[in-house]
């Protein structure tokens, strides 16, 4: 299902977020049509990309539905590799699958620059042959400490030990690259599961913030 646009507008000390920017704060009823360039209403951008487009990334993803369609926050998530196409690498105890659909809603982290030449021409191959070794046979899969993380991280510091890197640990993984994405998400979907529920959120402004 396609994310409803979240709005923010900025007015009396609150962020008010919304679907459809009113005429009016319903915080102080002032008129925010006349309250000029500061109030007007932003579209936040939507945490969550169309996984099959997005060519040479980490995706994540819950595991059952989709994150705006009922994801709780601590439901299991599934991860994945995509090749250049948009097909996603993903490991589970049944093996590796190659999907090319069931990642329609994912968060994205793209693992290639488009200075990398010599990369993005090698990144399928590598994939494909990481995804053949015997590591990653069905019976080798443990929920806790061989799964669908392992086989991603395993693949994206094989890359980085090809390209002269020291390998990333799960924790450094994930607080580099992973949670400055899971956090916008997180309060993304705060937002969008408030709205399903009210015509409006308010957020009341830090002091200092109020009057910059």
């Amino acid at each position: 299902r396609r994310a409803m646009a979240v709005l923010r507008v900025r007015h009396c000390r609150a962020l008010l977020y919304c679907r459809r920017a009113p005429p009016r704060c319903p915080a102080c009823g002032g008129d925010l049509r006349a309250a000029g360039l500061s109030a007007a209403p932003v579209r936040l951008p939507c945490p969550f990309r169309h996984g099959h487009g997005q060519p040479r990334a980490f995706l994540i993803r819950p595991t059952r539905g989709t994150f705006l369609d009922g994801y709780d926050g601590r439901s299991d998530l599934h991860v994945g590799i995509t090749n250049s196409e948009g097909v996603v690498y993903n490991y589970d105890q049944e093996g590796v699958h190659r999907a090319g659909s069931g990642w329609e809603q994912c968060i994205s982290i793209p693992l290639v620059q488009p200075d990398m030449s010599e990369l993005l021409q090698q990144w399928d191959n590598l994939l494909e042959e990481f995804s053949l070794e015997e590591a990653w046979l069905p019976h080798r899969y443990e929920e806790q400490q061989h799964n669908c993380y392992t086989f991603a991280l395993a693949f994206v510091n094989r890359v980085r030990q090809g390209r002269g890197r020291e390998a990333l640990s799960k924790a450094q993984f994930t607080e580099r690259f992973l949670i400055p994405h899971t956090r916008e998400a997180s309060r993304y979907l705060t937002l969008h599961q408030e709205l399903a529920h009210s015509d409006f959120y308010i957020v009341p402004l830090p002091e200092q913030e109020q009057d910059s």
